[in-house]
């Protein structure tokens, strides 16, 4: 049995103030339906962060998981760059 491909996300963390969870905000462009100026729309995820590595700045990625409490289901995969 093939297990299905699951959702990645890039975004910035915003808090790590909980215990093993961080608040990452993804943004992405969406184009106006009938002006057609591009918008920036963001999404914040609650991710499962088991070592409780990241720190408010830092660039991660995330990966869809199963459900792991109320509203987290994302979980940290790496972090892709330290915030200065």
């Amino acid at each position: 049995m093939e297990r299905n491909l699951r959702k990645e996300r890039i975004g910035v963390v915003t808090s790590n103030k909980m215990e093993k969870s961080i608040v990452v905000m993804v943004e992405r462009k969406v184009k106006h339906p009938l002006y057609g100026k591009f918008l920036k729309k963001s999404t914040k995820f609650i991710a499962h962060d088991e070592e409780n590595t990241c720190n408010e700045g830092d660039i991660v990625k995330i990966m869809e998981t199963r459900k792991m409490s109320k509203n987290k289901n994302w979980r940290l995969v790496d972090i892709i760059e330290i915030a200065k």
